[in-house]
């Protein structure tokens, strides 16, 4: 519901080399209006341009479309009978179905899961804000697909700045 969330996810979309963003729902939009579109470019900074998006109002019929194009369907959830991020294996194309920040993915929408994955948290809160949690599968997904499925490279071999 946050145009902040909006652009952040759209501009890490862009950075990891996402394919598509489908926005759902409630979920704000940058064709809603100048002031929307204003405060979502603000966070942005031109993703929203640059990264393929569409907007589907029900998220079960854009879940329905991805899985009949062969997308696996991910929910990231913080629930414990989720596998762990690093220990899940992705079904490329992959799909990430990502919920309200403080009630998760609708429950209606678990029939059209393929896997339920989290970030394994550490401190207290054991909450990301939703569009940090996006960037944090997004990152891994992007190493797995420079690095290998399991591994990084070993640190000789990596470059830093």
């Amino acid at each position: 519901r946050s145009l902040y969330n909006t652009g952040s996810i759209l501009r890490t979309a862009d950075a990891s080399g996402v394919e598509r963003v489908v926005l759902c729902g409630i979920t704000p939009r940058p064709d809603q209006g100048s002031r929307q579109r204003r405060a979502i470019a603000k966070t942005a900074l031109g993703a929203e341009d640059s990264v393929s998006w569409e907007y589907e109002p029900d998220t079960v019929t854009a879940l329905r479309k991805l899985a009949a194009n062969g997308y696996q369907v991910v929910a990231v959830e913080p629930s414990r009978e989720a596998v762990d991020l690093f220990v899940w294996t992705p079904n490329w194309p992959v799909c990430l179905v990502f919920g309200h920040e403080r009630d998760g993915v609708s429950p209606n929408l678990a029939p059209h899961m393929d896997a339920v994955i989290r970030i394994p948290m550490l401190g207290h809160k054991r909450s990301l804000n939703v569009a940090t949690a996006a960037g944090v599968v997004l990152y891994e997904l992007l190493r797995r697909r420079l690095y290998g499925a399991t591994s990084l490279p070993a640190p000789e071999t990596r470059r830093s700045r």
